[in-house]
């Protein structure tokens, strides 16, 4: 994305800002509608063109978005009104039109139902609106499509309200590369707010399918112009791979294949509109609780099953117990149990899962935690418990995390992994104590996350067989690299009443044995004792005397 645009971008969000719409969340909610109104009117204008080139034959389905008698309602129409005129025609008019397309455009519909213009001001909506009018979607390509909306995206990264921040893209990078989606596999994130894991888990395959895939660190392309050729060549440069996608067989296949659903309509909405920019129209993103029996979930939603879950619910929360689903394999009311429950649950047999939970869950000594531990150790394939460092939410939350990675065995005979492979991640690219600009700064000379995926690649070429490092608890030499990574059989949980936090396997330290022969210290120990009993004689002497 050139300067010119990232420009444009911080310009309409300065002019909401002092207009009013202060809330990073809403203001993104409200570019994300005109931005989609305006790419609809693109499309139908290239819709146009191919009926009249081809007579009414090239232009798919052979539908307009926008029949005649509703062309009023297009961008290109009334993008040339003002004042309260124009805005009272958006609240009025073209939003309840957007969102009656229910059998149309159902998509299109679910995007705008319940939609709020919550620009006051007019002016204020004008000057957006104008600043949007001059970039013209349809000759950028995805790649910048995608980046115009990840770099508004960068505002939720600089405000944590009502809780909304997204997971670093150092950590979704990796846990996207540990489950390795492929096309075809169905994907999913049951609280996926903005869509990252899901947009992370489409480029991933775009660069799989892709002739020369390009690496980019994880800090941004831009910041390959800054960074130095030593920077450049760095072991410890976390990247991932992007691309253009163009030998996927079936785009459509793709699009067919992504799920997410979120509580918040402003998540979901804003979680849309980053897969339409990124190329992803027909994803199935919707509104809905997927922890509770009223959530908005459908009997379809409640049986489909998936090949590939991402995700990084909300730790903190009780549902009553009488809204939990009863199909979920706990019985606590506690989120951070039950969105583990629902992964278990949904994941289709062979299908990998990544998902951040609270250390907590990892050693909670409650029934529900043991239980839950015990279901997954036992009928899953837990493959890899990821301890993550303290800070890797600073600035907006300090709780200590790990990922869990594991899989659903294709039938209950399959030969399941006997062991479980623990990481220690303690630097993630960036500082773990500075805070500056609302966030972390880089440090790309410190990173542990290229190590581990390297020592993973190693781990699944193994068939998950020989994980890396040494068994739990192994007494090391004294002097020797304090272990990064090590495993524990399962026998050695299930002692452990299926604890998985990291720390209770680590691998420990012998101390070093002393270089002085152990006779010549006693010799001196009883030389200085000695010493201290003359002393103490001498001055007791002195002592009586005096008396």
């Amino acid at each position: 994305m050139n300067q010119d645009l990232r420009r444009k971008l911080d310009r309409i969000t300065d002019i909401l800002w002092a207009g009013g719409v202060t809330n990073p969340v809403t203001y993104i909610e409200q570019i994300s509608y005109l931005i989609y109104l305006k790419l609809l009117d693109e499309e139908e204008a290239d819709r146009e063109l191919r009926t009249r080139l081809t007579g009414g034959k090239g232009n798919g389905n052979g539908k307009l978005l926008f029949p005649k008698q509703s062309e009023r309602y297009r961008w290109s129409k009334w993008r040339f009104k003002s004042g309260t005129d124009l805005r009272d025609f958006l609240r009025d008019e073209v939003f309840p039109y957007m969102a009656s397309l229910v059998k149309e455009e159902p998509q299109i519909a679910e995007y705008f139902r319940d939609a709020i213009l919550e620009i006051v001001d007019p002016n204020v909506l004008k000057q957006v609106m104008d600043e949007l009018d001059s970039i013209d979607f349809r000759k950028l390509g995805t790649d910048v499509k995608g980046d115009i909306f990840e770099y508004l995206l960068t505002h939720l990264g600089q405000s944590a309200l009502n809780g909304q921040f997204r997971t670093p893209r150092q950590i979704r990078a990796m846990m996207t590369e540990m489950v390795d989606p492929d096309l075809g596999d169905t994907i999913f994130d049951p609280a996926c707010g903005t869509g990252g894991f899901l947009i992370d888990a489409v480029e991933y395959i775009l660069a799989k399918y892709s002739t020369e895939p390009r690496e980019v660190p994880i800090y941004g392309e831009e910041w390959l112009e800054k960074a130095t050729a030593d920077q450049k060549r760095l072991p410890t440069l976390q990247k991932y791979k992007k691309g253009a996608g163009e030998k996927v067989p079936d785009w459509e296949l793709l699009e067919q294949s992504i799920y997410g659903l979120d509580v918040s309509r402003q998540m979901m909405r804003i979680a849309m509109m980053n897969l339409v920019l990124h190329g992803i129209r027909k994803a199935h993103v919707k509104r809905a609780n997927a922890l509770s029996e009223m959530g908005g979930l459908t009997e379809e939603d409640l049986r489909r099953k998936y090949k590939v879950i991402l995700s990084n619910p909300p730790f903190s929360g009780v549902l009553p117990q009488e809204s939990v689903r009863k199909d979920l394999p706990t019985n606590s009311k506690k989120s951070e149990l039950l969105f583990l429950g629902v992964m278990m649950e949904a994941l289709a047999p062979g299908g990998r899962c990544a998902v951040v939970v609270p250390e907590g869950l990892l050693f909670g000594s409650t029934s529900a935690h043991i239980e839950l531990r015990r279901k997954l150790v036992d009928d899953y394939e837990l493959l890899a418990v990821v301890s993550l460092p303290a800070g890797v939410f600073k600035p907006y939350a300090g709780v200590k995390t790990g990922v869990l990675v594991f899989r659903r065995p294709t039938d209950a005979k399959a030969k399941k992994t006997d062991k479980v492979w623990f990481y220690d991640i303690r630097a993630d690219g960036y500082d773990p104590d500075k805070i500056t600009g609302g966030g972390r700064p880089e440090t790309p000379d410190r990173n542990d996350i290229p190590d581990l995926l390297s020592q993973w690649a190693s781990y699944k070429k193994s068939g998950f067989r020989k994980p890396s490092g040494v068994e739990a608890r192994t007494l090391l030499d004294p002097g020797v690299e304090e272990a990064r990574c090590w495993w524990a059989p399962l026998k050695a949980i299930a002692e452990n009443d299926y604890n998985l936090a990291a720390g209770r396997y680590k691998p420990q330290m012998a101390e070093k044995p002393l270089d002085e022969d152990p006779a010549q210290l006693i010799r001196q120990v009883i030389t200085i004792e000695r010493s201290l009993t003359d002393g103490l004689e001498k001055l007791l002497k002195d002592m009586e005397s005096a008396g």
